[in-house]
């Protein structure tokens, strides 16, 4: 009774903040951890010396990292959940809170303490001396901005069709920029942001939510991934002149970038098949964004792969079978749980 009833606290709490595909945003933050290290002369030394660029990285910096990652992907999911309550109750009612599986109360001290942990975890960061380099408040900053972000979008940019695509991505940008704000390579969370955005516009057209997508999202939604781009190799173009730097690193076209290059034709091949598998475009739009979402842990490691070297870049995969199977534990916990209550009893009157 007591594994069961522990069963039944902690399940709900992880449904809540969507723990499944929290090794996602793991996995962006220890990819740019690993550019970062490859990047700096003790990573390059450490490389020289034939030591993995990996064991250069403090242990306390990447704890902190993680922690930033865990509570801002879990602030944001239990914060969406929060405000979708009522909404819930008719179209979900299946979910923690609708369900009365979880209290309001604690869904508020759930999402507050996840989003204190990320500041407090990113404060930590930002002001530690990792690798002899100097403090960077610029990580905390990113930290706050990305934390606006989820906030706009679970409050209104999911109403807003285009903006809410876009700041899905950009949530994913300015996430993995926060491990490495000088960007070593800019083309990892440049991919990120046009991966996560595409594919929920395609994931939400496939599954015929409502407003349905226009040609003037789509425009926009293509057009404001365009200027954002654009803005973003502009802006780190400057900064490297403004140094008196060239383009060389965060900039530089290297054979590298052929790694996640064939990740994403590939990716490309599997929405095709899966749109052809499912004939109910629903049901081919939620299975699109459960693989494009784990498919970021595909590039995460290309890019690791491409740039810092094979050992590390197949270590990080590990965290793809991880998070594919927290997703089907979590399923199966749901079923156990549904079939072990208790079901509900009337007295037939007479």
């Amino acid at each position: 009774m007591g594994v069961l009833s522990l069963s039944q606290r902690l399940l709900p709490v992880l449904q809540l903040t969507r723990m499944a595909l929290v090794s996602t945003a793991l996995a962006d933050s220890g990819c740019e951890l690993l550019l970062w290290a490859q990047n700096q002369p003790f990573g390059q030394d450490a490389q020289r010396a034939g030591h993995p660029v990996w064991q250069s990285l403090d242990l306390l910096q990447c704890v902190s990292m993680a922690l930033v990652s865990i509570g801002l992907y879990g602030f944001g999911m239990s914060l969406n959940d929060i405000i979708d309550q009522r909404r819930d109750r008719q179209l979900a009612a299946h979910r923690p809170l609708p369900s009365g599986r979880i209290g309001v109360i604690t869904a508020h001290f759930i999402c507050g303490l996840l989003g204190l942990m990320a500041l407090v975890a990113g404060a930590y960061y930002a002001n530690g001396r990792w690798g002899n380099q100097p403090p960077n408040q610029i990580s905390l900053a990113l930290v706050v901005f990305t934390g606006a972000l989820i906030i706009f979008y679970d409050y209104a940019g999911k109403y807003l069709v285009a903006p809410g695509l876009i700041t899905l991505g950009l949530v994913r940008f300015f996430h993995a920029c926060i491990a490495a704000p000088a960007l070593p390579v800019l083309w990892h969370p440049l991919l990120l942001l046009n991966h996560v955005t595409i594919l929920s516009a395609v994931a939400y057209h496939w599954e015929q939510k409502r407003p349905a997508l226009q040609k003037i999202h789509w425009w926009s939604v293509f057009g404001g991934l365009a200027a954002f781009d654009i803005f973003a190799v502009s802006l780190v173009y400057w900064r490297r002149q403004q140094r008196g730097q060239d383009m060389i690193e965060a900039l530089s076209l290297s054979p590298g970038l052929l790694v996640p290059l064939a990740a994403v034709v590939l990716f490309l091949f599997i929405a095709l098949l899966i749109r052809i598998r499912y004939a109910n475009t629903r049901a081919a739009g939620q299975t699109l964004m459960l693989f494009g979402l784990l498919w970021l842990i595909v590039y995460d490691s290309c890019f690791v792969i491409g740039y810092v070297g094979i050992l590390p870049g197949l270590l990080l995969l590990v965290y793809l079978p991880i998070a594919y199977m927290s997703v089907l534990v979590m399923r199966w916990w749901s079923q156990i749980m549904v079939i072990g209550q208790r079901p509900p009893f009337r007295r037939v009157e007479t």
